[in-house]
């Protein structure tokens, strides 16, 4: 395992730059959102081809004060990570080192225990009707884990990243738990969780209704989720406008 020592005055000698800012204004505008669990939740970023060395929090760091200079680099096949100095806490590492193991082809993973999308992940039924716009947008791609086996660890890590081999999956429901959402790139990961968790929303207040509900059929589900997956740059132009908005606000975050 590498963890960088630095001067974090500057970046001209630190790798994966811009990446790490980018994962830096995720975990700024998810603390801003309440998205995350005081110093609890994980997003992670693959940085080599394979995708087992990857960038991630340090341990019980407040989003709100993370640095694109303070991310850990780890390496998912180091068996000594959590011997080391300045470890990351082991249920990142068992969740998120399992998920670069095993799952190539999640390049970012972000888990929250966001709330609406945990009090979803608590329902006997924890499946997402499509009533709208948004929550059509997870029409068949998403998975439930309905065994939650206690904190992540990295057994239990294991045993969730074994759920994540279709590439087509990129929302897990951790039923009793939160959520995790995978991505190729920071800007599609935090696209997902973000609307996951407005999607989650609209849900549960529809359900608190008492009313019927109305359900989009299955062919007009499947034709707006592809919409969406299809629309033009969306995802990065989200993020890049909340880059905008901390930069014009003098965050530190990209230090």
């Amino acid at each position: 395992m590498t963890i960088l020592s630095h001067d974090k005055s500057s970046k001209t000698n630190i790798d994966h730059w811009q990446e790490r800012v980018d994962l830096a204004a995720s975990f700024r505008w998810t603390a801003r959102l309440g998205l995350h669990e005081a110093v609890a939740n994980h997003f992670s970023l693959a940085i080599s081809d394979e995708g087992c060395r990857f960038l991630m929090n340090p341990n019980q760091m407040h989003f709100s004060r993370i640095r694109a200079s303070d991310l850990l680099e780890l390496d998912a096949n180091d068996k000594q990570t959590l011997n080391l100095p300045d470890a990351p806490d082991p249920t990142a590492w068992g969740l998120h080192g399992s998920v670069h193991r095993r799952c190539p082809h999640a390049r970012c993973v972000m888990h929250t225990h966001s709330i609406f999308a945990t009090v979803l992940a608590s329902l006997a039924d924890s499946s997402l009707p499509p009533i709208d716009q948004n929550t059509a947008t997870f029409y068949n791609r998403y998975v439930i884990d309905q065994n939650f086996g206690g904190l992540a660890f990295e057994d239990e890590g294991e045993r969730c990243a074994a759920a994540l081999s279709d590439p087509a999956i990129k929302t897990m429901i951790m039923g009793n738990h939160g959520v995790l959402v995978i991505g190729n790139s920071v800007a599609e990961t935090f696209n997902r969780l973000y609307y996951f968790e407005r999607a989650a929303e609209t849900y549960i207040r529809a359900l608190q209704t008492g009313a019927k509900l109305r359900i989009l059929s299955d062919a007009i589900a499947e034709k707006t989720a592809r919409e969406l997956e299809n629309y033009p740059d969306q995802a990065e132009r989200h993020l890049a406008e909340l880059k905008l908005i901390l930069d014009s606000e003098g965050s530190d975050y990209a230090l």
